[in-house]
Order: structure tokens, then C-alpha cells, then sequence
């Protein structure tokens, strides 16, 4: 038998019998959506993240009390009973590095941001040294950023973000107009690009001000973070790296041999922490949505088997007519193939949905890659010859005089 004819015959087994063929696909289709979707939804989020952290450049690191990233709650005591990072040590370290491009330091908090009788709530106030939007790759698209002189003294001035803008500003120009932070009034003089969102959380709803006259407002012993350009990456990067961990040594007093009391960290070290947990996280989902597959491939074989039973006397005309049993076995597992070949499809079309869905609804990234659609199709495929050998072999190996007395 050719194999475009084999293969005919599968389909038409599958639209002869249309809810025994969903039924028969329905553990194919879930485990190859199951697959596709976290796939998509893993390959968005390492892309998302990889992509975010970048744009700070990869020469570019920072100093903190905490690191950014915490596993444990007896970590996070131990982190939280260290020192404030403070202007002092960011000082110190601006004045007296030789390794360091550019040097920035940030505080943050949370507040509500008024303009008349209107406001926004939950937007992150950032106090911002003259260097940082630079340092973080934030691009002002309208206006200015901040300036020695503004940081010096203490400017009533402020960069916008997106989400300010259109609920503070909707119809009007914002620069030059005033809103109030912290109770106190700042001069809006410049608009950063939008942002968008990270997992449902927006990105653009910010005011950055300067760093003195944040600290006025605030108080100057909220611990900072400090964020140092080394020019490049590689070993430009871990020699200004050692010379900040120096001076942030001398400047906070740590015993030698003593664990450093403040955090470094790498856009390196973040990337890679966050898709080895991606990662990890997609094989346990992959490996569940396995059982699917071995489930749906079960039920393959299943129904090869009452397909071998059903076709009993065609299998005996067809040997007495010179079939080899090669060719009866090829027969039926072209038929099973093409039937988890079909489940597949429509699993990785689900897959796509479902991902899609989620990144609409949660604003998860997520992000289809190529090489998953035809690892899924292949695993279907796979999943139905596999189950479809015990079948194709009973049936290749019948007698064909058996066959034929068959009812």
C-alpha cells in the first residue's frame, strides 16, 4: 500500500468515527497543548526578563542592602539587619572610583501623585541622581532629564511616567505644568518613553524627582541603591566590580574576613537566576503534561487494537492478495502516526490559544518559538507509532485463512 493511501484511509477512519476520534485525541491534544503553552509562556517570560535587565546594559551593576533577589525568609531577616546603604557611601564611592564610567544611586517608595482634584495612587516616587535615567537606559521622550544643577539644588522638578500622563494630563501638554509629590510641588520637565507592563503590572506609573529633593521629603537614611557603568562587560566590569567592593568595605568599616554588608549584583546573575527557575519550572510542567501524551498514546493503541479486530477480514484479502505482513504493519502504523499526527496539530493550535489567552488577560509574555511547534508535532507523532506497534504487529502477523473465516 502507498503511503499517501494509507494515509487517506487513516483520515477517513477519523471522519467516519468523529466522537470516537475526539475521544481517542482528546489525551494528544491536551498534553501537546500543555506543552506548547508553557513553552510559549517560559520562552516569553526568559525573553521578557533577559530583555528588561539588558537594557541596563551589560556593564552595568549595583550595590544595595538587599539583593534582588531573595529565597528564603531566614535570608531575608539576615539581609534586613544590615546597614542602610546610604548617600554617604554612594558619595564615597562616586568620589574616589577610577574604574567607574558612570555612577547613579536611587531611592524609591510608594505614593499618591495629585494634580488639582485629580490623583494617582500605588505610583512609585523615585529620587533620582542627575545620572540615572542614562544609567537605565530610560529614554525621555519629550523634555528634558535631569541635570548637576538640579541634583545640586534640590529642583522642584520632575520626569513623568506614561500612566501619569494620560490620567493627570489626558489633552494637554504636561511640561512646564505642575503636580504635587509627597505633598510638595514639582515642574513637570520631561516624559520617559513607555514602558508597558511586566506580568500584569505597569511599568509607567512613576514620578522621578531629584535625588536631593527626594531625600528632603523622605530623609536621607532610607537605604539607596547604587548603579555603577563599567564601561564594558568581562573583566572590565569584575575589576570596577572589586574596586566598589573595596570601597564600600573601607567606607562601612567591615572586619577582614567578615562577609560584605551591602549586595553586588549583576544583570548576569539576575538573568540567570530567573531562567534557571523558568526553566526548572517548565520541565516540571513539561513532564506532567507527559502523562497526557502517554495517556492519549494508550488510547491509540486502544483503538488500533479494536481497529485490528474490526478489519479482521480486510487484513486476510489483503495478504491473500499478496500483501506482506511489512506491508500490513506499515499500513497501521502510518494510520496511528497520522492520528496523533492530527491530535497534534490541533493541540499546538490550543497551546497557542492558551498562551495567547493568558497574555491578554494577565499580561504574562509569552513568546511562540518555532522549534516547539515541531517538537510537539514530532511528539504526537511519536506518541501514536509508538503505542501503534503492539496493534500493527497482531495485525500484520494474522493468518490470512483465519482472517477470512472471521465474521
Amino acid at each position: 500500500m502507498e503511503f499517501k493511501e494509507a494515509v487517506k484511509i487513516a483520515l477517513q477512519s477519523l471522519w467516519a468515527n468523529k466522537l470516537r476520534s475526539i475521544l481517542t485525541l482528546l489525551g494528544v491534544v491536551i498534553g501537546v497543548s500543555s506543552v506548547i503553552a508553557v513553552v510559549t509562556l517560559v520562552n516569553g517570560a526568559n525573553t521578557y526578563v533577559t530583555t528588561k535587565f539588558s537594557s541596563y546594559g551589560a556593564d552595568v551593576f549595583t550595590v544595595s542592602k538587599m539583593p534582588q533577589i531573595i529565597t528564603s525568609s531566614e535570608d531575608y531577616q539576615r539581609f534586613q539587619r544590615r546597614k542602610n546603604v546610604i548617600y554617604s557611601d554612594f558619595l564615597y564611592v562616586r568620589d574616589n572610583c577610577k574604574r567607574c564610567v558612570g555612577i547613579g544611586a536611587q531611592q524609591a517608595s510608594t505614593g499618591t501623585i495629585v494634580r488639582g482634584t485629580q490623583s494617582v495612587t500605588d505610583s512609585t516616587i523615585r529620587g533620582y541622581t542627575w545620572q540615572m535615567p542614562s544609567l537605565q537606559n530610560l529614554n525621555i521622550e519629550q523634555g528634558r532629564g535631569f541635570t548637576p544643577t538640579d541634583e545640586e539644588k534640590a529642583a522642584r522638578v520632575a520626569i513623568i511616567g506614561s500612566d501619569i500622563q494620560d490620567h493627570l494630563f489626558a489633552g494637554i501638554n504636561p511640561l512646564g505644568q505642575e503636580l504635587r509629590v509627597g505633598g510638595m510641588p514639582y515642574t513637570v520637565i520631561g516624559i520617559a518613553e513607555k514602558q508597558g507592563s511586566t506580568f500584569g503590572q505597569s511599568q509607567d506609573n512613576w514620578v522621578g524627582i531629584p535625588l536631593s529633593a527626594y531625600q528632603k521629603t523622605y530623609g536621607t537614611q532610607k537605604t539607596l541603591t547604587i548603579y555603577v557603568k563599567a564601561g564594558s562587560a568581562g573583566p572590565v566590569l569584575e575589576d570596577a566590580a572589586d574596586e566598589v567592593r573595596v570601597l564600600m568595605r573601607s567606607q562601612r568599616h567591615d572586619a577582614p574576613g567578615a562577609p560584605d554588608s551591602f549586595e553586588l549584583d549583576t544583570n548576569n546573575t539576575l538573568v540567570g537566576f530567573f531562567s534557571t527557575v523558568t526553566n526548572s519550572f517548565g520541565a516540571v510542567a513539561g513532564a506532567i503534561a507527559l502523562i497526557s501524551l502517554v495517556v492519549g498514546g494508550i488510547v491509540i493503541m486502544n483503538i488500533m487494537l479494536v481497529s485490528v479486530t474490526e478489519r479482521t477480514r480486510e487484513i486476510g484479502i489483503r495478504k491473500a492478495l499478496g500483501a506482506r505482513p511489512r506491508d500490513i504493519l506499515i499500513q497501521f502504523l502510518i494510520e496511528s502516526g497520522t492520528m496523533a499526527l492530527v491530535g497534534g496539530t490541533f493541540g499546538v493550535i490550543g497551546g497557542i490559544i492558551v498562551a495567547q489567552v493568558i497574555t491578554l488577560v494577565a499580561g504574562f509574555p509569552s513568546t511562540v518559538a518555532f522549534w516547539s511547534v515541531l517538537a510537539g508535532l514530532f511528539m504526537a507523532t511519536s506518541t501514536g507509532i509508538f503505542f501503534g506497534v503492539y496493534p500493527a504487529r497482531k495485525a500484520a502477523q494474522l493468518d490470512p485463512i483465519v482472517a477470512l473465516r472471521a465474521d
